[in-house]
């Protein structure tokens, strides 16, 4: 029996005997995560609010109990205070902790004492999502000791990095699209609502067709030069790009965007790698492609003399490229903790969770081409364990998995009350 056939069968039968406890919910996920997740937790006898904000989160909702908020931005911490009050929630859920929303509702909950609660991908991905206090990366409550961190790994597992639960592209994409699509065309029952799209979403999907009919030409290309590079024994350093309109740059590292970084990197490498030693740009699978990265980091590098040695991908086995490197770069992708787990030294030019002396390079870029600082293995073992306790087995989208998060996330919600 699923959480969705327990929460129909169940709720009315409990009549939130947990009362006690009551769970707001902001904007979730794209995905019907979000309402499984509301209706686990009603199953359990917790009561659940929701608010909508835009039509896409009515659409995607059918755990019933929601409050439309049609206010502008500067209103919404004061009607989510007297929610709050009104309600008497005791804890607040969000995905996408730097959504403008969720930045003022976990500052607005906090201040009258409500538990938050970040709900997001995982660090350690493919298949893990993240149930952690508060918010993630800057903003997390996760230790930055390493006494601290190999206290809290204490007894926890490893994480299970088998990949358990999948799915396609077209599902992801389709419920996107239709996700940021239906806020869009309900502007008219929603209109002071303030998306958090860097680009008008009718714009960001058309700009998918190009890359979609590229695609496949730049995969065999990408696989070409990665066997060349393997066969003829060619050093190299990997640059994991990230999606150029992710928080993760817009809020948590000192760049404006993505070409920024790529200056500092190029530059960086003209001037200290030694010689012999080459870059591979690898691109984000879900960039768009506004940023024309082939075009751009083609320039940048014939600019700073260094174009033979300079090369941009989109594709090719990720954990290949990483093995196969002499060192990975990052702002603050999760691909640096897959470098890390592989022994493969990692510069993070962002603030990042990992980014601790012991597991990443601390002396500075310019450094690193020469002479980057080695992974400890057994800090790292320490590392992974102790996100592990912020980490849930599961899945936004794949069915099982979604079940087995829902689960899982429930369990521990339980426990923290």
């Amino acid at each position: 029996m699923t959480l969705h056939d327990l929460h129909l069968q169940g709720v009315r039968a409990t009549q939130f005997r947990n009362e006690r406890r009551v769970f707001l919910f902001l904007q979730g996920h794209p995905s019907r995560f979000w309402p499984r997740l509301a209706q686990g937790l009603q199953a359990q006898g917790y009561r659940v609010v929701k608010v909508h904000f835009c039509l896409a989160d009515a659409l995607f909702w059918d755990a019933g109990g929601a409050i439309s908020f049609r206010g502008r931005f500067s209103a919404w911490r004061g009607w989510l205070e007297r929610l709050i009050l009104t309600e008497g929630v005791t804890d607040v859920l969000y995905y996408a902790d730097r959504q403008p929303y969720h930045v003022v509702g976990r500052e607005g909950a906090e201040g009258v004492g409500c538990r938050t609660w970040a709900v997001e991908h995982g660090y350690l991905r493919p298949d893990w999502l993240t149930l952690e206090p508060g918010g993630m990366g800057p903003w997390s409550s996760f230790p930055r000791d390493r006494n601290a961190i190999e206290a809290l790994a204490g007894h926890a597992p490893k994480p299970d990095t088998v990949q358990r639960y999948s799915h396609s592209f077209a599902a992801e994409a389709t419920q996107e699209v239709s996700f940021h699509l239906s806020a869009e065309a309900g502007r008219l029952l929603y209109p002071f609502y303030r998306s958090d799209r860097a680009v008008w979403p009718p714009f960001d999907y058309l700009s998918w067709l190009p890359e979609l009919v590229l695609a496949r030409r730049r995969e065999a290309r990408a696989i070409a030069l990665q066997r060349e590079m393997r066969r003829d024994h060619r050093r190299y350093i990997l640059v994991a790009l990230q999606m150029a309109t992710d928080y993760q740059i817009r809020a948590a590292s000192p760049y404006r965007d993505l070409r920024d970084f790529l200056e500092e990197v190029i530059s960086s490498f003209a001037r200290f790698s030694p010689p012999g030693l080459e870059l591979v740009v690898k691109l984000h699978p879900l960039d768009n492609g506004l940023g024309r990265w082939f075009a751009r980091v083609a320039r940048m590098a014939l600019s700073a003399e260094i174009e033979s040695r300079v090369h941009t991908v989109r594709g090719g086995n990720l954990e290949a490229w990483i093995a196969g490197s002499a060192g990975l770069v990052t702002v603050n992708s999760t691909t640096g903790i897959h470098a890390l787990r592989a022994g493969v030294p990692v510069c993070a030019l962002g603030l990042a969770i990992y980014d601790l002396p012991g597991l990443t390079h601390q002396a500075g870029l310019d450094r690193f081409w020469q002479r980057p600082e080695p992974v400890d293995r057994a800090f790292f073992s320490s590392f992974e364990r102790a996100l592990g306790t912020i980490q849930v087995k599961g899945s936004f989208y794949d069915p099982e998995g979604r079940e087995a998060a829902v689960a899982e996330m429930v369990r521990r919600l339980q426990e923290a009350g």
